[in-house]
Order: C-alpha cells, then sequence, then structure tokens
C-alpha cells in the first residue's frame, strides 16, 4: 500500500492534461473520448451490470493464477464482493466503453471485416461488457483462468443479452502459446490478468505478431507492485511502440509507425 501510495503521488506530479499535449492524435483522443462527459445510454446497462453483481451474495471458489489479491484473504469470495473489490470501476467501465467506441467503430462497409478484440482476465464481465457495449459487431474473445469465475461470467453475459463474446477457459500462457497468433490481428487487447512482471512481458512478446498501426494495447494496474512498474517501462522502450499513455490505472500502448515515440502521462 505504501509503494501505491509514493506511486501516484509521483504520478500527480509528472501528469498533465489536454493542454499540455502537443500530439494532434493524443490530444484528439483526451478531447473527443478520454474527457467525453456526455451521457450514454450504455451507461445504465454498464450500470444495471454491476448492480446485478452486487446484489448477488453467492459464493465461489475461486483458482488464482497469477499475482494474488491484496483484499482477499481465502479463496471462497462472495460474487457480490468480487464486483466490489476486484472489478473495474464505474468511471473506468464508462471510459472503456468510450476507448472501445472511439476508437473500434463499427464499418461502414459491411463487407468489411469486424473489428476483434481480446481481453486476458474476464473475471464477472464488467470490462467485458463494457467492450462489448462498444462495439456490438466486433468479436470478442475473453479469456478466464477459474472454471467458477467464467462460469459466473458467462450467465451475466447472457443475462444481459451480450451475444458476441466467446469466453475461453484457460490458462493465459498457455493459450497464447497454442494459438497461431501470426495470422490473427486485434486491433484492441485488454489485459487485466497475472500482475507479475514476468506474465505480463510473457504476453506482450507473445501478442506483438498481432499488432497493425491501428491496434491499442491496454495493460491494466501498471503501478500495482514495482515489478509490474518495470515491465511498463520496459513495454514502453520497445522499438515497436510509439505512443504509450500512463493514466496511473491504466497503460496504453500504440504501435503507430507515423507517430513520434512519446510518452504521456495524463491525469482523466
Amino acid at each position: 500500500m505504501l509503494f501505491q501510495i509514493k506511486s501516484y503521488l509521483q504520478f500527480l506530479w509528472h501528469s498533465k492534461n489536454e493542454h499540455a499535449v502537443h500530439s494532434p492524435f493524443v490530444f484528439t483522443l483526451l478531447t473527443k473520448c478520454f474527457y467525453d462527459k456526455k451521457s450514454k445510454p450504455e451507461y445504465a446497462v454498464l450500470k444495471n451490470y454491476r448492480k446485478s453483481l452486487l446484489e448477488n451474495s453467492n459464493t465461489i471458489e475461486v483458482t488464482d493464477f497469477g499475482a494474488g489479491s491484496k483484499v482477499f484473504k481465502s479463496n471462497t469470495r462472495v460474487i457480490s464482493k468480487i464486483a466490489k473489490t476486484a472489478g473495474i470501476s464505474p468511471k473506468r467501465a464508462e471510459l472503456l466503453f468510450r476507448i472501445t467506441n472511439y476508437l473500434l467503430p463499427d464499418p461502414s462497409d459491411s463487407e468489411q471485416a469486424k473489428q476483434s478484440i481480446l481481453e486476458i482476465g474476464s473475471s464477472l464481465g464488467l470490462a467485458t461488457s463494457a467492450l462489448s457495449l462498444g462495439n456490438l459487431k466486433a468479436k470478442i474473445i475473453t479469456l478466464e483462468g477459474c472454471p467458477e469465475t467464467a462460469n459466473q461470467c458467462q450467465l451475466q453475459l447472457q443475462k444481459f443479452n451480450i451475444n458476441n463474446v466467446e469466453l475461453v477457459i484457460t490458462e493465459f500462457g498457455e493459450y497464447l502459446q497454442s494459438q497461431n497468433l501470426i495470422s490473427n490481428i486485434f486491433n484492441l487487447i485488454y489485459i487485466d490478468g497475472n500482475h507479475s512482471k514476468k506474465a505480463t512481458l510473457e504476453y506482450f512478446e507473445l501478442l506483438l505478431p498481432t499488432i497493425t498501426n491501428e491496434t491499442v494495447w491496454i495493460f491494466d494496474d501498471i503501478h500495482w507492485s514495482p515489478e509490474m512498474e518495470e515491465a511498463w517501462k520496459i513495454i514502453q522502450k520497445h522499438p515497436k511502440v510509439t505512443v504509450t499513455i500512463d493514466t496511473f490505472q491504466w497503460g496504453l500502448v500504440f504501435f503507430r509507425r507515423e507517430q513520434p515515440k512519446e510518452h504521456f502521462v495524463i491525469r482523466i
């Protein structure tokens, strides 16, 4: 906890808003997407999805393959508490919706390929629902290692008629190694699983063959621990990475070849 407080204070010291950004691409992203204050009808769906989970007092046995939880001491967990403490926050869910909707618009030509999204770490589907609502025509693959959590996520997605999601129960690294990723393109990847330096960098390297010039990756909890910060710094320095945005909770990564290499620390 002390590390995260120190890290957040450093973030506040270095962070800027749109007025200090001189990149046209990032400035437009901030003003038209990040800082968009208009209400959206999809926000009500996200709110009800969360409310449904917060009212669920059932317990599940969680299998944790990652760095563990800083909140839960037992693997037997109440669904409502998972949603409250481990899931994406309401503000972040709305932002994830906006990012998906802004960067992955529906193709105007029905013959064009559908946008493709990969989520690593489904949990109860709070972020999954935001990704889906951001582009209802997109093909979404979401990975979850815990069978009981995945089952609850699937039930919740069905309850809210979220039908463009394929949920795969798997260990993340094994799945990525077993796929022919060179033939895949993911327009957006949201990585919220196994908060360790080794796993994060492994996923990064395995997924590099899927990038295009327009791809965006979002890494969750980049300041979760000293080693996650180390992983984030290594990712920033990678030669294929051109633009990164540190929002403290998330790190966004872009591979736009026409952009000069720049790193932004942005308050949202």
